[in-house]
């Protein structure tokens, strides 16, 4: 018997990320442009680097409060102000180490083994692992795809509700598809959810990457006070701080020790000076996130006018998110495509397999770089697309 056979079948049945295969793939090649994973080409600012060096070198390097240190609630709470509209005290937001544990702590909260948890797909591949792995079972539910739009079925999503069904997970602005619910679609999920007496874990992380202008609508537009709502969100996309691993929940103030003791159980919170770089992104970072929307915007411009003009590719710009999800005419199987795309053009992009069902003849693109890399790699896959 190998060592690996006598793991906890849980940790077995995790599955390799079909994006992180891509990257080890190709990582590294000379003249590469990385479209594949979620992040933009710009590192973290000086501003809020120089404030985590600041306290660092200061000696704030013991362990601090599980809940976040209360200068970063306080400026969540200004931030939400700012931004939604809407004065929640401190006492609604939790510091995580990643929006990836924001899911995890979430998941343990409101599911047990056995447990449903229904989300729609393509959807990014995390949740549905994150579910699997915690002993819960993850139900997908497709989102419908016509004429390069997406959209929200409700009947679908009511027909998979089961007595296991413990909440939806629902991410707008969508990665990977950049579907991004109406005001009337998350009143309508709302109020299903509230019919059936379910959690809604929101993932609420693009909600600034709206292309229409303002913020994407929220979850908290339309609820009231006693919904049972828990939002998931990071600092690695706004702040260009993937590597950092901060990130947040908003939940009802009654959850607060659970979730303290489940932060305590897990990493027993994230290092203070870490979180004064995350106080300064959200007090001062208010331009360079207005700068990468706009970055943003531009290079989704020019790379899905030039991916439509091949008359290949059935996608259409999307709505919100950072993202191209790119149907793509004579690929059947988006795994084998991106790898050949990625050895013929040196062009990065993750394979819609990865996302789930109805992703399985998609690729998906991000754009949140310089637009004259997107230009050049937007002319390397028309050129590909254009010789299939």
């Amino acid at each position: 018997m190998s060592i690996v056979s006598s793991l906890s079948p849980r940790a077995l049945a995790a599955p390799e990320s079909g994006i992180v295969e891509l990257v080890n793939y190709a990582r590294g090649r000379e003249g590469l442009l990385p479209l594949w994973v979620g992040e933009g080409d710009l590192p973290t600012p000086d501003f809020i680097s120089r404030a985590a060096m600041d306290a660092l070198a200061s000696g704030e390097t013991f362990y601090t409060w599980q809940r976040g240190i209360p200068e970063l609630r306080q400026a969540l709470s200004d931030y939400y102000d700012r931004h939604f509209g809407l004065r929640l005290p401190v006492e609604h937001f939790y510091v995580t180490g990643s929006g990836m544990q924001a899911i995890q702590i979430a998941v343990q909260a409101l599911t047990s083994p056995g447990d449903e948890l229904v989300y729609l797909s393509p959807s990014w591949p995390n949740i549905a692992a994150a579910l699997e792995i915690s002993g819960a079972r993850s139900v997908g539910v497709e989102l419908q795809f016509e004429g390069g739009k997406w959209a929200v079925d409700l009947d679908r999503i009511e027909t998979a509700i089961t007595p296991k069904t413990k909440g939806i997970f629902i991410n707008t602005p969508s990665n990977p598809t950049g579907w991004t619910a109406t005001k009337q679609d998350l009143g309508d999920l709302l109020a299903l959810a509230r019919k059936h007496d379910l959690w809604i874990m929101a993932d609420e992380i693009y909600a600034r990457y709206y292309f229409a202008g303002g913020r994407a609508p929220s979850f908290l537009d339309v609820m009231e006070p006693d919904d049972k709502i828990i939002f998931v969100n990071s600092f690695s996309k706004n702040w260009s701080m993937t590597g950092w691993r901060v990130g947040w929940i908003v939940a009802p103030p009654e959850m607060g020790q659970v979730l303290e003791n489940l932060i305590q159980y897990s990493t027993s919170g994230v290092a203070q000076f870490m979180q004064k770089g995350a106080v300064a992104a959200l007090d001062q970072g208010d331009d360079f996130v207005a700068a990468n929307i706009a970055k943003a915007a531009r290079s989704r411009d020019i790379l899905c006018d030039a991916l439509i003009a091949t008359n290949r590719v059935e996608t259409l710009k999307p709505d919100g998110a950072i993202y191209a999800f790119l149907k793509i005419d004579g690929v059947a199987d988006s795994r084998k495509a991106a790898l050949d795309i990625v050895d013929k053009t040196g062009v990065g992009l993750a394979p819609g397999t990865a996302f789930g069902r109805g992703g399985e003849l998609f690729l998906r693109a991000c754009f949140l770089r310089d637009p004259t890399q997107v230009a050049i790699a937007a002319e390397r896959l028309c050129d590909y697309i254009l010789k299939l």
